[in-house]
């Protein structure tokens, strides 16, 4: 998407116009205009030079924002797009204008109406009384004159904007005035005192003066309260260092931040920020991440870590070599993310784009037959152009466009706040109508990482003796679960020991010899056909299945030392996150490729309401696609296996811990990596749509009840509405949305105690079936005859669905609906004299 700053919009008919007239362009195939931020996002083929000229001829100026220019000026330009220049300058026209307008409203009501002393040069000259307020009247409009020539311009260029509003309304009222005090003058010429002061009454000077101050009052809030809903992004900006300290030659050199490239070794002090996104080459430390993901615990960082541009070191001196600079950090693509999401329009804010698409020529039409009819009901010039005049400064486009993109960008800086990261206005939305939350397992309900979970030795070995032994055979093994027991027995402080003939067996597991005996580590059916097997310790590793472990069994020689249990852990928040979820009326599924056993252990874990296991990647995007048949679908997950269900969900949601490509392919990022987000994510999708629909029952339910006020409709029932009550209500609604829109800053995004069921549904998933195969390596068969009496023998078992043998490799392959033990499909097979010899 192509980012553009616009200017010269004052209101949502602005935008409308913009956006309709940059999507007429040839290439362009999709146009966003941001009133709150006056930038256009633009996709397509259409050349910049198309699209800037496309926005002139709309009346209005635009310029691409500096792609090719350094780091540091585009912070500059950003900062630039989202500074209140308006506040200052619309002040000092406040102040003005309201010294003209205090004189001139002494004079046209203080003393007409209620008899205030004058000056004796005014007293009984009528004219003089004119002249004063028409000379006082024509210095404010001088004053706020760019509503003039906006309105006007606007509507040369047939886009009338709400400047046109407020201009007509204004013009009018001056214009009648003025020829009010040229009868005036006419009457007194006569002699004709009496008509003379009644032409007083017939100036509406003071209608106009007031009506452009009111104006000027309602610009100023809304200016300074829109200014409110950039700070987040203000914020993120304001956090990017300026310089670096760099070692070049041995010696530190403080340069400005755009100096510094890939590859060059920084150094950052106790209290300073991190410049840019690098890893730690020497020292220690703990950093501050809070800028980034809201966490403000402190993060230990040593050699070969990984730090952030923005973070603050708080203890330790580092040395750091840059991994990532300018753009590509994260700060700035978080920045980035805001941004885009910002210049984006939620589809909830159509209906208000399309209504304000025509609502102020639509204002303009009932103006004029508002005026027409009090006519030709026999009604004044001045009570009929009084009620049009109220028609036309009464009524708010800005209220309606404003509705959505203020809570828009308030809730997204919300969530940035909290580490939580919208892509689009789009995923804003949509993740507020959620009913299906589907949690990929490893790295997103678990940690991801296998630990050791249980230590179970044999009779004869120890806690101690078991881990030793097996630290000394799984050292040599790149398997994640060596891993784990390496950590497991590091942590315990054991000595590394040597070992030689290390060897891996696929499928079974590893063999080495230590201290003059063979040790062995693997599966059951490998470590059973060497060792005195101890049926006690085959049914404790059942129960560790049972739990969603893996049991591994150790022996040295022919003895059995143990068991040790290694699982992926689940996270400590997740738990509580799949019942925040659940309390929101969202069904969550469990999605993963492990096998069935595992998944539904991890599953009653968790508290998922569905488990779907043994999914490849390509099966997890058609489960998603099928679960999107029930209701909206959000998917969770971290790793590129999960990148095409991610992009098929209605919406996707990556852990920040996970792949570029799963974040590429999501929505929503969360940055802490932690499950406890989801449901804050949903609770401010929901909390932001509620504020949409306030803002927009509010600008609608304003615009229907005060235009016809204005219109007169209701005089009957004694209510009419003063030119100036109209300015200033037209004034207090645009301030009213975005104020309405602030709340959204008091949300408690973590606080689930509010939280209730919209729009739940029911699931319908086929409940699975546990199925397992075992693979049997068997001699002496030679023939299919052999075969097939070793199929005959093991389909005859219990649970045994169906046997694949086949001689030349040796093995059958057998598929179970429920576990049997290995020596029952063993014996099976060896009562038609054909050997054993393992089973996996």
């Amino acid at each position: 998407m192509e980012q553009y700053n616009v200017t010269g919009m004052s209101c949502a008919a602005c935008s409308a116009r913009v956006e309709k007239a940059v999507s007429k362009v040839p290439g362009v195939t999709a146009c966003s205009v941001s009133l709150l931020t006056n930038s256009m996002g633009v996709e397509g083929t259409a050349s910049p030079q198309e699209i800037i000229h496309a926005v002139e001829s709309a009346g209005y100026g635009a310029s691409a924002k500096g792609k090719n220019a350094t780091a540091a000026a585009q912070a500059a330009e950003a900062e630039d797009a989202l500074a209140d220049h308006d506040t200052p300058v619309l002040r000092k026209r406040l102040i003005s204008s309201l010294v003209f307008l205090v004189i001139l409203m002494y004079f046209s009501m203080g003393h007409t109406m209620w008899g205030w002393p004058v000056p004796a040069f005014f007293q009984e000259n009528y004219v003089a009384l004119g002249l004063l307020q028409l000379l006082l009247t024509a210095a404010v409009m001088v004053i706020n004159q760019k509503f003039f020539i906006s309105g006007f311009q606007s509507l040369f260029h047939r886009a009338p904007n709400m400047d046109t509003l407020v201009a007509l309304g204004a013009a009018a009222a001056f214009v009648y005035s003025t020829y009010a005090l040229f009868a005036m003058t006419g009457a007194q010429a006569a002699g004709d005192t009496v008509a003379a002061m009644g032409y007083l009454h017939d100036f509406y000077f003071e209608s106009a003066a007031m009506i452009l101050t009111l104006i000027t009052v309602g610009k100023l809030l809304e200016a300074h309260s829109k200014g409110k809903t950039t700070d987040a992004l203000k914020g993120l900006m304001n956090l990017a260092p300026k310089t670096a300290t760099l070692i070049r030659n041995g010696a530190e050199v403080t340069v400005p931040i755009d100096q510094v490239q890939k590859e060059d070794l920084f150094v950052v002090r106790p209290g300073e920020t991190i410049p840019v996104d690098g890893v730690v080459v020497e020292g220690t430390s703990a950093v501050n991440e809070s800028a980034l993901t809201g966490e403000s615990i402190p993060v230990d960082k040593a050699t070969g870590d990984p730090v952030s541009a923005a973070t603050l070191n708080q203890s330790g001196f580092l040395t750091c070599r840059a991994t990532r600079v300018g753009e590509d950090t994260t700060l700035s693509q978080i920045i980035q993310m805001v941004s885009d999401a910002a210049a984006t329009k939620a589809p909830i804010a159509k209906v208000a784009d399309r209504v304000s698409g025509i609502f102020v020529p639509a204002v303009i039409s009932i103006a004029v037959v508002t005026t027409l009819i009090w006519l030709l009901l026999g009604y004044d010039v001045g009570f009929a152009l009084a009620r049009g005049i109220s028609v036309l400064v009464i009524s708010c486009p800005c209220a309606l466009g404003l509705a959505t993109p203020v809570a828009i960008m308030v809730g997204n800086g919300v969530g940035a706040k909290h580490g939580i990261l919208f892509k689009s206005a789009v995923s804003l939305e949509n993740a507020g109508r959620t009913q299906i939350v589907v949690l990929d397992k490893t790295g997103t309900i678990t940690a991801g990482q296998p630990q050791v979970t249980d230590v179970l030795p044999a009779p004869g070995f120890t806690e101690e003796a078991l881990l030793r032994l097996a630290f000394a055979l799984e050292q040599k093994s790149e398997h994640p679960l060596a891993r784990a027991i390496l950590q497991e027995a590091q942590a315990r402080g054991l000595p590394s020991q040597e070992v030689s003939d290390f060897q891996a067996l696929p499928g079974n597991g590893l063999t080495a010899v230590w201290q003059g005996e063979t040790l062995r580590g693997g599966n059951a059916d490998f470590i059973r056909l060497h060792t005195a097997w101890l049926p006690e310790m085959e049914a404790q590793a059942a129960r560790l299945a049972e739990a969603g472990k893996t049991p591994l069994f150790f022996s040295q020689g022919d003895r059995l030392a143990g068991i040790i249990a290694v699982a992926d852990v689940i996270k400590e928040d997740s738990p509580q996150a799949i019942r925040e979820l659940q309390a929101m009326g969202i069904q969550v599924v469990m999605l993963t490729g492990d096998n069935w056993r595992t998944a539904q252990a991890i599953g009653r874990q968790a508290g998922v309401d569905q488990v779907i296991a043994g999914v490849l990647p390509d099966g997890k995007e058609r489960v998603i696609r099928q679960l999107k048949e029930q209701g909206k679908v959000t998917m969770v997950g971290d790793g590129i296996n999960d990148a095409p269900a991610l992009t098929r969900a209605d919406l996707g949601i990556a852990i920040g811990a996970g792949t570029d490509v799963a974040i590429d392919a999501a929505d929503v990022v969360l940055m802490q990596s932690r499950l406890s987000d989801v449901p804050a994510a949903i609770r401010l999708s929901r909390a932001t749509l509620r504020n949409i629909h306030q803002n927009l029952f509010w600008a609608f339910l304003y615009n229907t009840i005060g235009i016809p006020l204005a219109a007169g409709v209701f005089i009957p029932l004694g209510l009419t509405l003063n030119p100036m009550f109209g300015a200033a209500a037209m004034s207090l609604s645009s301030f009213c949305v975005v104020t309405n829109a602030l709340r959204l800053n008091l949300v408690r995004i973590h606080d689930g105690s509010k939280d209730k069921a919209i729009h739940p549904i029911t699931l319908d998933i086929p409940k699975e079936e546990p199925t397992m195969e075992k693979t049997m390596k068997i001699e002496g068969m030679m023939c299919t005859h052999c075969e097939a009496r070793v199929k005959k023998a093991l389909e005859a078992l219990d649970h045994v669905e169906n046997a694949q043998v086949s001689h030349e490799a040796g093995t059958a392959v057998v598929t179970l609906s429920a576990d049997v033990a290995n020596d029952v499909l063993k014996n099976a097979v060896e009562a038609q004299d054909y050997p054993v010899t393992s089973i996996q």
